[in-house]
Protein backbone atom coordinates (compact mmCIF):
# COMPACT_ATOMS: atom_id res chain seq x y z
CA UNK A 1 0.00 0.00 0.00
CA UNK A 2 2.89 2.36 0.72
CA UNK A 3 4.32 1.80 -2.75
CA UNK A 4 0.88 2.37 -4.29
CA UNK A 5 0.54 5.69 -2.45
CA UNK A 6 3.96 6.93 -3.59
CA UNK A 7 3.93 5.64 -7.18
CA UNK A 8 2.50 8.87 -8.69
CA UNK A 9 5.11 10.93 -6.80
CA UNK A 10 7.89 8.68 -8.12
CA UNK A 11 6.64 9.30 -11.65
CA UNK A 12 6.53 13.05 -10.92
CA UNK A 13 10.14 12.92 -9.72
CA UNK A 14 11.07 11.23 -13.01
CA UNK A 15 9.59 14.31 -14.71
CA UNK A 16 11.80 16.54 -12.55
CA UNK A 17 14.83 14.33 -13.26
CA UNK A 18 14.27 14.61 -17.02
CA UNK A 19 13.78 18.36 -16.73
CA UNK A 20 17.04 18.74 -14.80
CA UNK A 21 18.92 16.84 -17.50
CA UNK A 22 17.22 19.00 -20.15
CA UNK A 23 18.55 22.11 -18.39
CA UNK A 24 22.10 20.76 -18.60
CA UNK A 25 21.77 20.16 -22.34
CA UNK A 26 20.01 23.48 -23.00
CA UNK A 27 22.76 25.57 -21.41
CA UNK A 28 25.23 23.77 -23.70
CA UNK A 29 23.14 24.64 -26.79
CA UNK A 30 22.29 20.95 -27.33
CA UNK A 31 18.65 21.66 -28.10
CA UNK A 32 17.89 18.24 -29.59
CA UNK A 33 18.92 16.38 -26.44
CA UNK A 34 17.17 19.00 -24.29
CA UNK A 35 13.98 18.53 -26.31
CA UNK A 36 14.21 14.75 -25.93
CA UNK A 37 14.28 15.02 -22.14
CA UNK A 38 11.52 17.64 -22.15
CA UNK A 39 9.37 15.20 -24.15
CA UNK A 40 10.16 12.45 -21.64
CA UNK A 41 9.38 14.76 -18.73
CA UNK A 42 6.03 15.75 -20.23
CA UNK A 43 5.28 12.05 -20.79
CA UNK A 44 5.82 11.39 -17.08
CA UNK A 45 3.84 14.54 -16.23
CA UNK A 46 0.84 13.19 -18.13
CA UNK A 47 0.94 9.79 -16.47
CA UNK A 48 1.52 10.81 -12.85
CA UNK A 49 -1.92 12.38 -12.64
CA UNK A 50 -3.49 9.50 -14.55
CA UNK A 51 -1.94 6.95 -12.18
CA UNK A 52 -2.97 8.98 -9.12
CA UNK A 53 -6.60 9.07 -10.32
CA UNK A 54 -6.68 5.38 -11.24
CA UNK A 55 -5.20 4.35 -7.88
CA UNK A 56 -7.27 6.98 -6.03
CA UNK A 57 -4.20 8.30 -4.22
CA UNK A 58 -4.38 12.02 -5.09
CA UNK A 59 -2.83 14.20 -2.41
CA UNK A 60 -1.93 17.87 -1.77
CA UNK A 61 1.72 16.78 -1.71
CA UNK A 62 1.37 15.31 -5.19
CA UNK A 63 -0.16 18.54 -6.49
CA UNK A 64 2.68 20.68 -5.14
CA UNK A 65 5.34 18.24 -6.31
CA UNK A 66 3.83 18.15 -9.79
CA UNK A 67 4.00 21.93 -10.10
CA UNK A 68 7.59 22.01 -8.84
CA UNK A 69 8.59 19.43 -11.44
CA UNK A 70 6.72 21.33 -14.17
CA UNK A 71 8.49 24.52 -13.14
CA UNK A 72 11.79 22.96 -14.21
CA UNK A 73 10.77 20.85 -17.21
CA UNK A 74 8.15 23.18 -18.67
CA UNK A 75 9.16 26.51 -17.15
CA UNK A 76 12.91 26.80 -16.76
CA UNK A 77 13.93 24.82 -19.85
CA UNK A 78 11.87 26.83 -22.40
CA UNK A 79 13.11 30.05 -20.79
CA UNK A 80 16.72 28.93 -21.23
CA UNK A 81 16.05 27.79 -24.80
CA UNK A 82 14.55 31.17 -25.69
CA UNK A 83 17.48 32.93 -23.99
CA UNK A 84 19.88 30.87 -26.08
CA UNK A 85 17.95 31.48 -29.31
CA UNK A 86 17.92 35.23 -28.67
CA UNK A 87 21.65 35.09 -27.97
CA UNK A 88 22.22 33.36 -31.33
CA UNK A 89 19.88 35.81 -33.07
CA UNK A 90 21.58 38.93 -31.71
CA UNK A 91 25.03 37.56 -32.56
CA UNK A 92 24.17 36.68 -36.16
CA UNK A 93 21.36 39.10 -36.98
CA UNK A 94 21.61 41.74 -39.70
CA UNK A 95 18.59 43.53 -38.21
CA UNK A 96 19.15 46.87 -36.58
CA UNK A 97 19.45 46.63 -32.80
CA UNK A 98 20.39 49.50 -30.55
CA UNK A 99 23.83 49.32 -28.95
CA UNK A 100 22.32 49.11 -25.49
CA UNK A 101 20.46 45.92 -26.53
CA UNK A 102 22.84 44.33 -29.01
CA UNK A 103 26.15 44.85 -27.23
CA UNK A 104 27.23 42.00 -25.01
CA UNK A 105 27.40 42.34 -21.26
CA UNK A 106 30.34 40.70 -19.51
CA UNK A 107 29.85 39.36 -16.01
CA UNK A 108 32.01 36.76 -14.25
CA UNK A 109 33.47 35.61 -17.61
CA UNK A 110 29.94 35.16 -19.06
CA UNK A 111 28.98 37.20 -22.12
CA UNK A 112 25.36 37.71 -23.14
CA UNK A 113 23.08 40.22 -24.85
CA UNK A 114 20.64 42.14 -22.64
CA UNK A 115 17.93 41.40 -25.22
CA UNK A 116 18.39 37.68 -24.61
CA UNK A 117 17.30 38.09 -20.98
CA UNK A 118 13.77 38.72 -22.26
CA UNK A 119 13.61 35.00 -23.04
CA UNK A 120 13.62 34.27 -19.31
CA UNK A 121 10.27 36.02 -19.01
CA UNK A 122 8.82 32.68 -20.11
CA UNK A 123 10.15 31.14 -16.90
CA UNK A 124 8.59 33.93 -14.82
CA UNK A 125 5.23 33.63 -16.59
CA UNK A 126 5.32 29.83 -16.13
CA UNK A 127 5.92 30.21 -12.38
CA UNK A 128 3.00 32.63 -12.11
CA UNK A 129 0.73 30.32 -14.10
CA UNK A 130 1.63 27.27 -11.97
CA UNK A 131 1.07 29.20 -8.73
CA UNK A 132 -2.39 30.25 -9.95
CA UNK A 133 -3.14 26.66 -11.00
CA UNK A 134 -2.40 25.35 -7.50
CA UNK A 135 -4.90 27.79 -6.02
CA UNK A 136 -7.62 27.24 -8.64
CA UNK A 137 -9.94 24.32 -7.90
CA UNK A 138 -11.87 24.78 -11.16
CA UNK A 139 -9.08 23.59 -13.49
CA UNK A 140 -9.93 19.89 -13.39
CA UNK A 141 -11.58 19.27 -16.77
CA UNK A 142 -10.49 22.57 -18.35
CA UNK A 143 -7.46 24.84 -18.14
CA UNK A 144 -7.43 28.61 -17.82
CA UNK A 145 -4.57 29.68 -20.05
CA UNK A 146 -2.12 27.52 -21.96
CA UNK A 147 -0.71 24.67 -19.82
CA UNK A 148 3.03 24.93 -19.23
CA UNK A 149 3.83 21.60 -21.00
CA UNK A 150 2.08 22.80 -24.16
CA UNK A 151 3.96 26.10 -23.97
CA UNK A 152 7.26 24.24 -23.47
CA UNK A 153 6.58 22.20 -26.63
CA UNK A 154 5.84 25.43 -28.52
CA UNK A 155 9.19 26.99 -27.56
CA UNK A 156 11.30 23.84 -27.87
CA UNK A 157 9.90 23.25 -31.38
CA UNK A 158 11.73 26.32 -32.74
CA UNK A 159 15.29 24.90 -32.61
CA UNK A 160 13.96 21.49 -33.71
CA UNK A 161 12.44 23.06 -36.83
CA UNK A 162 15.80 24.64 -37.64
CA UNK A 163 17.66 21.38 -36.99
CA UNK A 164 15.46 18.90 -38.84
CA UNK A 165 13.61 21.01 -41.40
CA UNK A 166 16.53 23.13 -42.45
CA UNK A 167 15.11 25.93 -44.58
CA UNK A 168 16.85 29.25 -45.11
CA UNK A 169 13.53 31.10 -45.16
CA UNK A 170 12.24 29.47 -41.97
CA UNK A 171 15.59 29.83 -40.20
CA UNK A 172 15.71 33.52 -41.09
CA UNK A 173 12.30 34.02 -39.49
CA UNK A 174 13.14 32.05 -36.34
CA UNK A 175 16.48 33.80 -35.87
CA UNK A 176 14.93 37.23 -36.30
CA UNK A 177 15.31 38.66 -32.76
CA UNK A 178 12.04 40.57 -33.01
CA UNK A 179 10.18 37.39 -33.94
CA UNK A 180 11.66 35.69 -30.87
CA UNK A 181 10.75 38.63 -28.65
CA UNK A 182 7.20 38.56 -30.04
CA UNK A 183 7.04 34.79 -29.42
CA UNK A 184 8.22 35.34 -25.86
CA UNK A 185 5.50 37.88 -25.07
CA UNK A 186 2.86 35.77 -26.85
CA UNK A 187 3.95 32.79 -24.77
CA UNK A 188 3.73 34.79 -21.53
CA UNK A 189 0.27 36.04 -22.49
CA UNK A 190 -1.11 32.62 -23.44
CA UNK A 191 0.16 31.07 -20.21
CA UNK A 192 -1.88 33.48 -18.11
CA UNK A 193 -4.71 34.46 -20.44
CA UNK A 194 -8.28 34.11 -19.20
CA UNK A 195 -9.05 31.55 -21.92
CA UNK A 196 -10.73 28.23 -21.15
CA UNK A 197 -8.96 25.31 -22.85
CA UNK A 198 -10.03 21.69 -22.70
CA UNK A 199 -7.82 19.19 -20.86
CA UNK A 200 -6.80 15.79 -22.22
CA UNK A 201 -8.32 14.02 -19.22
CA UNK A 202 -10.63 11.12 -20.00
CA UNK A 203 -13.24 10.14 -17.39
CA UNK A 204 -14.37 7.40 -19.79
CA UNK A 205 -13.45 6.31 -23.33
CA UNK A 206 -16.76 7.06 -25.07
CA UNK A 207 -16.65 9.21 -28.19
CA UNK A 208 -19.79 11.07 -27.13
CA UNK A 209 -18.19 12.49 -23.97
CA UNK A 210 -14.73 12.99 -25.50
CA UNK A 211 -15.44 13.99 -29.11
CA UNK A 212 -13.28 17.14 -28.96
CA UNK A 213 -10.37 15.21 -27.44
CA UNK A 214 -10.51 12.42 -30.01
CA UNK A 215 -10.76 14.87 -32.91
CA UNK A 216 -7.81 16.81 -31.51
CA UNK A 217 -5.63 13.69 -31.11
CA UNK A 218 -6.42 12.42 -34.61
CA UNK A 219 -5.72 15.78 -36.24
CA UNK A 220 -2.50 16.14 -34.23
CA UNK A 221 -1.27 12.84 -35.67
CA UNK A 222 -2.15 14.02 -39.19
CA UNK A 223 -0.38 17.37 -38.68
CA UNK A 224 2.78 15.66 -37.39
CA UNK A 225 2.88 13.26 -40.35
CA UNK A 226 2.43 16.11 -42.82
CA UNK A 227 4.50 18.88 -41.25
CA UNK A 228 6.87 17.16 -38.76
CA UNK A 229 8.14 19.64 -36.15
CA UNK A 230 6.45 22.59 -37.87
CA UNK A 231 3.26 20.84 -36.76
CA UNK A 232 3.86 21.75 -33.10
CA UNK A 233 3.11 25.51 -33.42
CA UNK A 234 0.20 24.62 -35.73
CA UNK A 235 -1.16 22.20 -33.12
CA UNK A 236 -0.92 24.80 -30.34
CA UNK A 237 -2.87 27.34 -32.43
CA UNK A 238 -5.38 24.64 -33.36
CA UNK A 239 -5.71 23.65 -29.68
CA UNK A 240 -6.65 27.20 -28.68
CA UNK A 241 -9.09 27.62 -31.60
CA UNK A 242 -10.72 24.23 -31.04
CA UNK A 243 -11.16 25.02 -27.35
CA UNK A 244 -12.86 28.31 -28.16
CA UNK A 245 -15.01 26.68 -30.85
CA UNK A 246 -16.04 23.75 -28.63
CA UNK A 247 -16.90 26.20 -25.83
CA UNK A 248 -19.20 28.04 -28.24
CA UNK A 249 -20.86 24.78 -29.20
CA UNK A 250 -21.60 23.86 -25.59
CA UNK A 251 -23.21 27.14 -24.61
Amino acid sequence: MAIKRHLPNIITLLNLFCGSIAVLFAVQNNFVAAALFVFLGIFFDFFDGLVARKLNVQSPLGLQLDSLADMVTSGLVPGIVMFKLLTLATNSSTFMIGDEWGSALHWVSISFSPLALIGLFITLASAYRLAKFNLDEDQQTTFTGLPTPANALLIISLPLIMEFQNSNAINAVILNPWFLVAMTFLSCYLLNANIKLFALKFKDWSFKNNAVRYIFIILCAIFIILFKFVAIPIIIVFYVLLSLFSKTLTR
